[in-house]
């Protein structure tokens, strides 16, 4: 049974967007809207219980929907129901997916070889947005550019310095195909890569393998999450979320939010199932110096994970040109 609670003088624009039939109701500019909610209910025979809410309701409308109800009726957190739902996706969904996904790695690609030394992140930033507006999407949903020692500060600094020679150049940036996102990150040297930078960078590439190859079906997540960690904290980074190393969590859930249940972080026993869809980034911070952060999305299988994009072969050729 489907109910709509709108403002009265919106019933007619409402009733033009929807897609599942449902009774409307309308309260008047004088009238409370959290207590037409409780008459609603009550209608429908709804006098005690439990109310699962949106996790992303903003507090005032929890707050005004419990101090209408009664006490026989508990608001609680509709997380769980709504994780339930996410968690797994269908082969739509992961098709969408897919085409977000491919969008943002051709801009990725086209986006390392508009550089040049000088060039601001805000003037990257601009191109970025405007490639994914190109390809047909909205632009860019985030957008993440940082170059030389800023790129250790894995989600930006408040003044980004512009690009030099020998710089790591970190970009991290999605978009938006019918609801469902994209996020991936690139990293690698404008010009010849240091000793350094060529080790961090392959280490970090071996603790995305290792993460993705923990994958599999009614693995916990946690698992994924130590795999990565145990290839990092082996070269005698870290140990934890000690820097230099890995100050985060391996991955996270993603569809139509950027950031979904579950995740890729220690102490998860979450079990891994097919549809689930998560990102793999265990990046690699060494303050004062730079960060990598390899970031490419996969989905579980029955028979283990999928990539949705290839990972970057090499610091030499990232996008394997």
């Amino acid at each position: 049974e489907l109910h709509y609670l709108a403002p009265a003088f919106e019933r007619g624009t409402l009733a033009g967007y929807l897609v599942l039939e449902g009774e409307i109701h309308g309260w008047e500019e004088h009238e409370c809207p959290y207590q037409l909610l409780a008459t609603v209910l009550t209608d429908s025979g709804v006098r005690e219980g439990r109310l699962a809410m949106d996790p992303a309701a903003p507090y005032f409308l929890v707050d005004g929907v419990r101090g209408a109800l009664p006490p026989s009726l508990e608001v609680t957190n509709g997380a769980p129901v709504v994780a339930g739902c996410r968690e797994r996706k269908s082969a739509a969904e992961l098709a969408l997916m897919q085409r977000a996904k491919d969008i943002t790695l051709e801009v990725h690609r086209h986006t390392a070889r508009m550089l040049v030394p000088g060039i601001s992140t805000a003037e990257v930033e601009a191109f970025i947005h405007a490639a994914h507006r190109a390809a047909g999407t909205g632009g860019s949903t985030f957008c993440i550019v940082l170059f030389g020692p800023d790129s250790a500060f894995p989600h930006g600094v408040a003044r980004p310095k512009v690009l030099e020679e020998g710089d790591m150049v970190l970009i991290d940036t999605g978009c938006e195909v019918h609801g469902y996102l994209s996020d991936i990150t690139r990293s690698y040297v404008f010009g010849e890569p240091s000793p350094r930078q060529r080790e961090i960078w392959n280490l970090e590439q071996a603790a995305q393998q290792a993460a993705f190859d923990a994958a599999r079906p009614g693995a916990p997540c946690g698992a994924v999450d130590a795999a990565a960690r145990a290839v990092i904290e082996e070269s005698g980074l870290g140990p934890g979320y000690r820097l230099p190393g890995l100050p985060h969590r391996t991955g996270h859930g993603i569809g139509l939010d950027i950031h979904e249940s579950p995740y890729l972080v220690p102490g998860n026993e979450t079990p891994l199932a097919p549809g689930m869809c998560f990102s793999n980034e265990p990046m690699i911070c060494v303050p004062g110096e730079f960060g990598v952060r390899l970031e490419d999305h996969f989905h579980v299988t029955a028979t283990g994970a999928q990539w949705f994009t290839a990972p970057s072969p090499s610091i030499d050729a990232p996008f394997g040109d």
